[in-house]
C-alpha cells in the first residue's frame, strides 16, 4: 500500500509540473504576441520628448525621452492641442501605463488614429 501511495504522489507531482511548464509556455507566447503587436514609432529627430501622466501639458511630467527614441502606441485619446514637427493635433499617444506623448512629435505616417482609442 505504501508503494502505491508513493507512485500516486510521484505521478501527481509530474502532472503538476507538466501543467506549470505548459502554462509558462502559453504565457510566454502571449507575452511575445503582445510585444510584437506594439509597433514602435520614431520620435522627431533632435527632440527630447516630455512624457506626461495625461493628454496635456498641465499633467505631471513623468520623464523625458532621449534623442532618437522610438515609442509603442497602445492607444490614443484627444487632449490639449499641440503644434510640433508632424503638424498640429489634439491626439495624445499612450506609450505605457499612465504615460502620454503628443502625437505631433511622433512619426506615425498619419494625421489620424493609428491605434485604438483609450478608454
Amino acid at each position: 500500500m505504501a508503494l502505491e501511495e508513493i507512485q500516486n504522489a510521484e505521478k501527481q507531482n509530474a502532472d503538476t509540473h507538466d501543467a506549470e511548464v505548459q502554462g509558462a509556455q502559453v504565457g510566454g507566447a502571449a507575452e511575445a504576441v503582445q510585444t510584437m503587436a506594439a509597433k514602435r514609432y520614431p520620435v522627431a529627430p533632435g527632440v527630447r520628448l516630455n512624457v506626461r501622466s495625461g493628454p496635456g501639458t498641465q499633467y505631471r511630467l513623468v520623464k523625458i525621452l532621449p534623442y532618437g527614441a522610438g515609442v509603442p502606441i497602445y492607444c490614443q485619446k484627444p487632449g490639449e492641442t499641440i503644434a510640433g514637427p508632424y503638424g498640429t493635433t489634439d491626439l495624445w499617444d499612450n506609450i505605457a501605463n499612465g504615460q502620454f506623448v503628443s502625437d505631433a512629435y511622433v512619426q506615425t505616417g498619419s494625421d489620424g488614429y493609428v491605434a485604438p482609442r483609450c478608454s
